[in-house]
């Protein structure tokens, strides 16, 4: 096996392994978190030398057992993928250290660090899947993963918002199935690089264009688009943040590179003008009733949860528009917030430690008490509103320049005009928590931020190592955005992709 495919099949079966080692080590926790620091080091560096190799070599696809291409299971990382999987990797280490503050139970410890090992492995197997199925069953490693994690702690909230997340996404997983099926039946293949050459030669083929709906509507419910959302704002806000970090910054964003992959290389929508206007209308009622749904809330995680879906409206803009510069303005913009959301969920969890509350109505006096933490969510804040020369700034500008020169400025004035409502949400977050005087009967456990370091100091630290991410973004965005052009090229011209696959 060559040097590109070892690093490949090693990104993949490294998570496998710690959570084998893991479960062999049950009952040791202390074992089972040295071998856990490990891994996700490990994991990293890997994902790191996955990123490098796919910038020097285009793409890398590794066919497992060496069938017929297009036929066996194959592993295909670009550029997109591999930065997928790079950012991945990054989240995965923070939320470890970030959740070692959050374990009270020596069962709940063992079971946490087993089955984030396997939901680490589900999200690098769905971003490297090169078919339908395979990216099925990753679909399915990730989803059960996330079950478990969700209900650590075994909370009534917790069990009530798990029901709804299974219900939705058991429907989500057979329509997917549905899909697949129909594209197995048009084009005798499951490898998305041969089912999109043969979906060409069939033309406008009715049948097509229902399996195009079964699959939007299956990733369009793990996106959690308008009018799919529904059941994330009723479960995110549930679980313990530091449990559920990892499944918060990166399940609906799983969705959106999905949806990205196959309405790219399977289905291509900027040649069905139907569809482009189903996306187009679908982002702009994502972005408004997200940021509706949080202006309205009163719970710190719930006006992020809603965000969360307000956000993902700006990635499918992107790939409405369709342009190479839309695409790449949607991936910076994936990265963008996927670090943004990510650190304003960790600090809402600080505050809450601090506080022990997420009630608007119970909080305050954050900034007079631990001003530091009031200017991370500040940073935080204003870039995922879009204030320059933030991380959010620059995604929504390559968008909006990408929107008005593709002729489509109705859906960059709706992009404009929810960045103003995302802003007086984050305003009344800021006015309840952090500037208001703390309510009386309510008192912080700590009275300085150096005793929250000492009290919590991974959570501290991984708050702090992000919001930098974040200014180092922000301040020297031209890689990124570089980066993100390049991986849009590959996938707006998908014979690249098609011809590596398929070893053409």
């Amino acid at each position: 096996m060559e040097y590109n495919q070892l690093i490949l099949s090693s990104v993949l079966l490294l998570p496998l392994i710690a959570a084998i080692l893991n479960l062999f080590l049950w009952g040791n926790s202390r074992a089972q978190r040295w071998v856990g620091n490990l891994f996700v080091v490990l994991h990293l560096v890997v994902s790191a030398l996955v990123l490098k190799q796919t910038v020097a070599h285009s793409m890398i696809v590794l066919n497992v057992g060496d069938w017929l291409h297009g036929y066996g299971i194959m592993l295909a990382v670009d550029a997109l993928s591999a930065g997928m999987i790079a950012m991945a990797s990054l989240l995965a280490l923070l939320a470890w250290f970030y959740s070692y503050e959050w374990f009270t139970s020596e069962s709940v410890k063992a079971l946490f660090n087993v089955v984030y090992f396997f939901l680490l492995m589900g999200l690098t197997g769905a971003f490297m899947a090169a078919d339908l199925f395979n990216l099925y069953v990753w679909f399915e490693v990730l989803l059960v993963s996330s079950f478990v994690l969700f209900t650590l702690g075994g909370k009534k909230a917790q069990l009530e918002g798990t029901l709804k997340y299974v219900a939705i996404n058991v429907f989500s997983s057979t329509i997917f199935l549905a899909g697949i099926g129909v594209i197995y039946g048009l084009t005798g293949t499951v490898n998305m690089a041969a089912a999109g050459i043969a979906l060409d030669s069939l033309g406008q083929s009715s049948l097509a264009n229902v399996a195009a709906v079964f699959f939007l509507v299956s990733f369009g419910i793990k996106a959690a688009v308008f009018p799919l959302f529904f059941w994330l704002p009723a479960t995110y806000h549930t679980a313990p943040i530091g449990i559920s970090s990892l499944v918060v910054a990166l399940m609906t964003k799983v969705g959106v590179y999905v949806l990205i992959r196959f309405f790219t290389i399977v289905f291509p929508i900027s040649e069905n003008e139907v569809f482009r206007v189903v996306f187009m209308l679908i982002a702009a009622f994502t972005m408004v009733v997200g940021v509706f749904g949080a202006a309205a809330q009163s719970d710190f995680r719930k006006i992020l949860s809603f965000h969360i879906v307000s956000q993902i409206g700006y990635m499918i803009m992107g790939l409405a528009i369709g342009t190479p510069l839309a695409i790449a303005g949607a991936l910076f913009f994936l990265l963008h917030n996927v670090l943004v959301k990510t650190n304003l969920f960790f600090i809402s969890g600080l505050v809450n430690r601090v506080a022990g509350s997420y009630s608007l109505k119970q909080l305050g006096g954050v900034l007079t008490q631990f001003p530091l933490l009031a200017l991370v969510f500040a940073i935080s804040a204003f870039a995922l509103t879009g204030v320059p020369p933030l991380t959010g700034f620059w995604g929504k500008f390559i968008l909006a320049k990408a929107g008005f020169m593709a002729g489509d400025w109705e859906i960059v004035t709706v992009s404009l005009a929810v960045s103003l409502i995302t802003l007086f949400s984050m305003t009344k977050i800021w006015n309840q928590v952090f500037w208001k005087p703390l309510p009386q009967g309510s008192s912080f456990s700590v009275s300085t931020f150096s005793q929250m370091a000492k009290s919590y100091p991974s959570m501290v630290l991984v708050v702090l190592c992000l919001t930098v991410i974040i200014l180092g973004v922000s301040f020297f965005p031209n890689q990124f955005i570089e980066y993100a052009e390049r991986a849009a090229q590959y996938v707006v011209n998908r014979t690249d992709y098609i011809n590596a696959v398929l070893n053409r």
